[in-house]
């Protein structure tokens, strides 16, 4: 399955002329059916549901193709993007890219942030999702998305719930890590 969501991924980003640019008026039409969920300029103020202002481009794009194909499950999410055109997750995804993140929000836990500085540093986390880690191309922003959502997404890839995309490297990464490690790394990403 993941051979084949590749291999629809690659037809769909090479099939594209490079000159086709995506529409961020027309993606921003179409964020209105997700703010109700993802929030007012991407930000969201619902728990375990993450904020999309700022992911890279090619990462929402992903995310779009792998859930309108089956290959992320969500119940709530399949309905909304089954519908969704090529063009469609094109301009959806421009449309968030180029939104400011989520405000920095005051670090109530220090302590807990250099722990989980410390174990992002020993888990390399900054070799996929960059220095500051707002996520490169293909590669979610985990910088100042929501913790609870990211206490989630930890558990999913340890436990191998969720898949899709390069997420055989980060069930390799969640898999060894303890319930500490991830409240720590959770609470040192969402105050960056």
């Amino acid at each position: 399955m993941r051979l084949l969501s590749a291999v629809a991924l690659c037809f769909l980003f090479s099939s594209v002329p490079a000159s086709h640019a995506a529409d961020l008026a027309a993606g921003k039409e179409k964020a209105e059916l997700c703010s109700g969920c993802h929030g007012e300029n991407g930000n969201s103020q619902i728990e375990n549901i993450p904020s999309l202002a700022a992911q890279p481009d090619a990462f929402i794009q992903w995310q779009l193709v792998f859930f309108r194909s089956g290959t992320r499950k969500n119940e709530q999410m399949q309905p909304v993007v089954e519908p969704l055109t090529n063009d469609d997750i094109r301009n959806l995804a421009a449309y968030f890219a180029s939104l400011p993140p989520p405000p920095k929000k005051p670090d109530d836990n220090p302590d807990l942030s250099a722990k989980g500085a410390q174990a992002a540093v020993g888990r390399r986390c900054a070799s996929c999702h960059g220095e500051s880690f707002a996520g490169t191309k293909a590669v979610a922003r985990i910088a100042g998305q929501r913790e609870e959502y990211l206490v989630k997404a930890l558990h999913d890839y340890k436990s191998s719930a969720r898949s899709g995309g390069g997420m055989a490297a980060m069930a390799d990464v969640a898999f060894p890590l303890s319930e500490e490690e991830i409240t720590a790394m959770a609470h040192y990403f969402a105050h960056l």
